[in-house]
């Protein structure tokens, strides 16, 4: 006789309980940028919409920028490391390949034998671990999750690259997602177009540099206006497509969380969803820069920190980037 397997019991639904952020303590302007390229003030900010960005120090690695962001996003949801049953990190800027950046984290913060991993989703990368969060929860394989966004970017760019000198930034966004009695986050609408991986892509692989194949260090490079259409068209469609999955419509929404990466994306996101004037729309980028996973969090926090946004509020958050990737859903923020 075939044994029967115990249904799963988690929670009846999952939320977002707390946020935190770390960014880097050195700003660089735009000013500084151009000692490098050919190029002015006024055309990175009418190309991009950025000011300024943060780069980390020696001392603010990809582990301590992860700290301290997870740090307060578990001081936010008022629970305590040891409660944490798994840690999420998504990030392409941890350079050992093994073993994951997770596992120390999960050790230093002090969760006992919380499971432990990293993701590799770029810019959608916080929305995948959102993803994975919720159903380790309503699945029953996990309480809390720890969910974070982390890159240090400035070791991927090249300076000398008049396309993409100006764009990165550095930083850690982070997430507690716990149960809920009611319903708090939408279903996911993510996927992949791989038939386009060339237009975000790392210059050369590694064993190229490590070969001496190459002289330059991998960077990150784009094919800007193949990037520009695919957001612009696409990942409006993918909006709609998760305001409709929540049961919601534009006009239901509280806030706009679009991954940080252009100005004009994202205000040509907002046209084409034809936001409602009252939707709170982040807009981060300005003087973060593109912060890759850590995106989505950091402007989060940014916007409750500010009063821009209110606990309870309803939001509409989606990402997308190298890959090429995508993932968009509606959260209760916490």
């Amino acid at each position: 006789m075939t044994a029967k397997i115990k249904p799963a019991q988690g929670s009846p639904y999952a939320r977002v309980l707390g946020v935190g952020g770390y960014r880097p303590t050195r700003v660089v302007p735009n000013e500084e940028i151009l000692k490098h390229i050919d190029s002015s003030d006024e055309w990175i900010r009418s190309r991009s919409g950025i000011a300024t960005r943060h780069w980390a120090g020696p001392e603010e690695t990809v582990a301590e920028m992860t700290l301290a962001a997870a740090g307060k996003a578990i001081a936010h949801a008022g629970i305590t490391p040891a409660q944490i049953d798994a840690v999420i990190i998504s990030t392409v800027s941890h350079f050992k390949q093994t073993p994951s950046i997770a596992t120390e984290i999960a050790h230093r913060l002090g969760t006992g034998k919380a499971a432990a991993f990293d993701i590799s989703a770029a810019c959608a990368g916080f929305g995948y671990g959102l993803t994975i969060a919720k159903g380790l929860i309503v699945e029953g394989s996990a309480t809390y999750t720890l969910v974070v966004g982390v890159e240090r970017l400035s070791d991927l760019t090249d300076l000398e690259d008049r396309s993409t000198a100006f764009l990165f930034g550095d930083g850690a966004g982070a997430v507690v997602v716990g149960p809920s009695e009611e319903p708090a986050m939408g279903p996911t609408v993510w996927g992949s177009e791989g038939d386009k991986a060339d237009a975000i892509t790392q210059t050369v692989p590694w064993d190229d540099y490590r070969n001496g194949t190459v002289e330059k260090f991998p960077a990150i490079r784009q094919e800007g206006q193949t990037v520009f259409r695919w957001a612009v068209f696409e990942m409006a469609k993918v909006a709609e497509q998760a305001l409709a999955a929540a049961g919601i419509t534009s006009a239901d929404l509280d806030v706009f969380v679009p991954h940080q990466a252009n100005m004009r994306i994202i205000d040509s996101m907002v046209k084409t969803l034809k936001l409602p004037e009252h939707v709170t729309v982040a807009r981060d980028i300005e003087h973060t820069g593109n912060t890759s996973a850590a995106s989505i969090p950091l402007a989060m926090e940014r916007l409750l920190e500010t009063g821009q946004a209110r606990s309870g509020d309803t939001a509409l958050v989606i990402g997308f980037g190298a890959g090429l990737v995508y993932a968009a859903t509606v959260v209760t923020l916490p």
